[in-house]
């Protein structure tokens, strides 16, 4: 089995890098520490970087989860040949430009792009936002699934996540105590569904929210509190179709609740999404 330990980064190629530096940095509130070349580096935590834009095919979109020694990444490698899962080890300047030490990258069923890197780096110096956002950290990502039985399988046994609650056929994927780092969501092409930012609290979500409308931000979904992690949330549109989302209060689910933990099923309709009410205005979320 594979053991993801976090969820790291993502990349993005992006139709227009510049409006969509200038996004990440005036609207999302994300930090810049770098440009090497093509690639533009973005933090939100304590992690070297969370999102690296590059300008490119909006199709191209990767996630990264990291992996805890190099054994683990070579069985990893090798469990995956052996599924005829095409793998690429990646070469020693792509891991300098990811910032790690080493990493593999396929697909999942469905196509979406995975690496799995082995000792990413952290940052020695503080996060500083470009704006007073409130984001805390990158938490997780929403994923298209072409056949969400088939791809959830794959995630919680080839993979070692674990289901915390499903949405319809939507699983929520844990790896750790947070109730989801992965979501699974029906659609008919693979690809990133959303990316999500843990903020501070309930203030900083609803200053976002302010923000953004006298911008002229779509606003996508919420403000609402979801009824499966118990997190107030804000999507948003971001550029090339991209939604991002600024949540608080997302549940943990304890080590000594895990044995006798029981994932719960919701209807896959505006209640299962939103205790609230709020209607969702984003394709895969909505019936």
């Amino acid at each position: 089995m594979i053991n993801l330990h976090a969820i790291r980064y993502v990349r993005l190629a992006t139709k227009d890098i510049q409006s969509t530096v200038q996004y990440a940095q005036q609207i999302l509130g994300l930090q810049q520490v770098r440009r090497e070349g093509p690639f533009f580096y973005f933090r939100s935590d304590d992690r070297d970087h969370s999102v690296c834009y590059y300008e490119g095919d909006p199709a191209e979109q990767t996630v990264a989860f990291e992996v805890g020694a190099a054994a683990e990444l070579d069985a990893a490698a090798a469990q995956l040949e052996a599924m005829r899962a095409p793998v690429r080890r990646g070469r020693r300047d792509e891991s300098e430009m990811r910032r790690v030490e080493d990493f593999i990258t396929f697909s999942d069923p469905s196509g979406n792009q995975i690496d799995l890197v082995l000792r990413p780096h952290d940052s020695g110096r503080r996060y500083h936002a470009s704006r007073d956002a409130g984001i805390e950290s990158f938490s997780h990502v929403g994923l298209r699934t072409t056949d969400a039985a088939r791809d959830e399988a794959f995630w919680t046994t080839t993979c070692n996540a674990r289901v915390s609650d499903r949405i319809g056929d939507a699983p929520l994927l844990r790896i750790d105590e947070v109730h989801h780092r992965i979501a699974l969501f029906p659609s008919d092409r693979a690809g990133v569904q959303h990316v999500n930012f843990q903020v501070g609290s309930i203030d900083d979500l609803m200053r976002s929210y302010y923000f953004l409308l006298e911008r002229g931000v779509p606003i996508r979904f919420g403000p609402g509190r979801h009824p499966t992690s118990g997190a107030v949330f804000l999507y948003f549109a971001g550029p090339d179709g991209m939604v991002y989302e600024y949540s608080t209060g997302v549940r943990l689910i304890a080590a000594d609740e895990e044995a006798g933990y029981q994932p719960r099923q919701f209807p896959f309709g505006p209640t299962g999404f939103c205790m609230w009410g709020a209607r969702p205005g984003i394709e895969e979320f909505s019936v």
